[in-house]
């Protein structure tokens, strides 16, 4: 190969940019030491624009098409290098490629609960997330403020920025809503065009870029305030906490019925809860009526009940049978005196007595 063979080869005459990679916002063609020649063709695509760039200074910018570089479209880079009249020889010059097009599927998120003060819960601790996209808008400005000399500047290399000034955005969007928490759900939409608005102020003008789309997918609460949340709709979900109660209880009686050997724990228990039980539902019992006065004394013979540490009562016998009362069970009368287990009082002991089922028969006699 021949000296003029060699240098013709390390002239560039096609300057382009074939790029497979989505998130690659500029890249810089590597000339090394070749040197752009005279009438060397630009190829600049769709979603890109070519800038130049000589010893540090931004000069023409091409949008997508074919050009061949002369004077005439290189005016910027001509008064630079003092080409007034044309230029025949070689020169050296950097070329970015800048993506305009959107770089999509891009995810913020708040790295730390944000503060709110709410009308239903107070003061409560808020988390979101999202995704947007970010698309180039001035590429001079892009260059100068983030690219610098970086031969190939990824999308992620902004994240972070972009990233920290969306959360940002969103604080304040929050703050100047006013919406409780329970309504954010409805109003995604709307806060997300707020934010994006509140964002692309931060990055237009500054950093040359767009933000055409963001979206806040989910806000969440707290696990505490979530699990109150819950409580709170379960019991919504119930309505009436009495009848309820009343329904707990009676279940509750059937399980003790199934486990008579339950002991003096399991007696107390069920008798307490009978007893409630009969109180809640204040129709044809021995607790309080409907107007929340105290029904005088049944008729007979009346016993008071001591159940975990409280006392209750007055009480039939009958009344206090139908509870689920036991021969462990204290109770007291004005005859008794003191404090004494219901087996041990004869009244109720002959009740007992009563209740008691018949041993199994004896066996049959042997056939001889």
């Amino acid at each position: 190969m021949g000296l003029f063979e060699k240098l013709r080869n390390e002239l560039i005459d096609i300057i382009e940019w074939l790029d497979d990679d989505r998130h690659t916002l500029v890249w810089r063609f590597p000339r090394y030491q070749n040197e752009i020649k005279n009438g060397a063709q630009l190829i600049v695509r769709p979603g890109q624009v070519a800038v130049f760039v000589h010893e540090g200074k931004l000069a023409d910018v091409f949008q997508p098409g074919r050009h061949q570089l002369s004077t005439n479209n290189l005016p910027i880079l001509s008064t630079i290098m003092g080409w007034k009249y044309g230029f025949d020889s070689p020169f050296r010059c950097e070329v970015y490629f800048v993506r305009t097009t959107q770089v999509t599927d891009l995810k913020w998120g708040t790295p730390n609960p944000i503060m709110l003060r709410d009308p239903d819960f107070g003061p409560v601790r808020l988390r979101a997330f999202g995704t947007y996209a970010m698309q180039c808008r001035d590429a001079r400005a892009l260059i100068q403020q983030l690219v610098g000399t970086d031969g190939k500047f990824e999308a992620e290399e902004v994240g972070e920025l972009m990233r920290a000034l969306i959360t940002q955005s969103f604080a304040e969007v929050l703050g100047q809503s006013q919406i409780a928490a329970l309504d954010l759900a409805a109003n995604y939409r709307s806060m997300s065009d707020a934010v994006r608005k509140a964002t692309l102020e931060k990055v237009d003008d500054e950093y040359g870029l767009d933000v055409p789309v963001l979206t806040i997918v989910n806000i969440s609460l707290p696990e505490e305030v979530e699990k109150a949340l819950d409580t709170r709709s379960s019991m919504g979900v119930i309505g009436d906490m009495g009848r309820f109660q009343q329904f707990q209880m009676g279940h509750a009686m059937l399980e003790a019925a199934k486990n008579p050997a339950g002991g003096i724990a399991g007696a107390g228990i069920g008798v307490g809860m009978g007893i409630g039980m009969v109180q809640q539902m204040g129709q044809g019992g021995f607790g309080m009526s409907a107007g929340g006065m105290a029904p005088p004394p049944p008729p007979g013979s009346a016993f008071h009940v001591a159940v975990n540490g409280q006392t209750s009562g007055p009480y039939s016998v009958q009344q206090l049978l139908a509870a689920g009362l036991t021969p462990q069970t204290l109770v007291w009368a004005p005859n008794l005196g003191n404090w004494t287990p219901a087996g041990q009082v004869p009244e109720l002991a002959a009740a007992f007595r009563a209740n008691v089922p018949p041993p199994p028969p004896p066996p049959a006699p042997p056939v001889k």
